[in-house]
């Protein structure tokens, strides 16, 4: 965003808010210019003003958002923030709806904020297994980094999906009944899991570990078979 003259700051803030709020909702292609200007109160030529294009109003847009996620503590942020004021946003959906409409499209769209957005989250989740196992609190995990990942792509996939998950379970996309109904049910699958037994990961590991022998004509990694047989005689 171009530099400012304080007395612009509230105008620039108005702006940007309307503009998180269209572009989550309706989307950036579907969103004009003079849209924003509408719902800001401000001419187009305002906008343009503030912030050169329609281009770097969203930029404005991504910067905020990552900064109201992680704070502004320092430049490459704190992952652990991160994390606690997404469970903050995630409690109090209503007010924080613009916000999580438009966090939704900036981490489809690829851009390097939702990139970095998305790191702190694992961050943040990395640190959270790494303590809660230090505590006995969580189970220790074989590849802590890879299930923080997947972690993180479990908490934001009602982000993204809400409107889906609020349509199957009762409510207004991803609304406070939809996130009560959730709680208990996700907390169990979290603490109990799904599977009775440890039968399909014993499975799974065997698997995995046979992968890495040696190969052979009566089957990957049989681990009975000759991987040099003699030739057949008269050959």
């Amino acid at each position: 965003m171009r530099s400012t003259p304080a007395d612009d700051l509230t105008t620039v803030a108005r702006i940007r808010d309307a503009a998180i709020d269209l572009f989550g909702r309706d989307g950036f292609a579907a969103t004009s210019v003079r849209a924003v200007a509408t719902a800001a109160g401000v001419s187009p030529a305002l906008v343009l003003h503030h912030f050169g294009s329609k281009d770097e109003l969203r930029a404005a847009c991504d910067a905020h958002l990552v900064d109201a996620v992680i704070g502004r503590k320092d430049e490459l942020g704190d992952g652990a923030t991160a994390a606690s004021a997404m469970q903050s946003w995630l409690a109090d959906v209503d007010q924080f709806r613009p916000q999580l409409d438009y966090m939704a499209r900036m981490l489809t769209d690829g851009s390097p904020a939702a990139d970095r957005l998305f790191d702190l989250l694992v961050a943040g989740s990395t640190t959270m297994i790494r303590e809660q196992v230090a505590a006995g609190l969580m189970r220790p995990t074989p590849d802590p980094e890879t299930t923080a990942v997947y972690l993180t792509a479990y908490g934001i996939v009602p982000v993204i999906l809400g409107r889906q998950i609020g349509r199957l379970l009762g409510g207004d996309g991803l609304d406070a009944a939809v996130i009560r109904r959730s709680t208990l049910p996700l907390i169990d699958l979290y603490t109990h899991g799904l599977y009775t037994d440890d039968r399909l990961l014993v499975a799974a590991r065997d698997a995995l570990d046979r992968t890495h022998g040696p190969r052979s004509d009566k089957g990957e990694n049989d681990p009975n078979h000759d991987p040099d047989p003699p030739r057949a005689s008269g050959s």
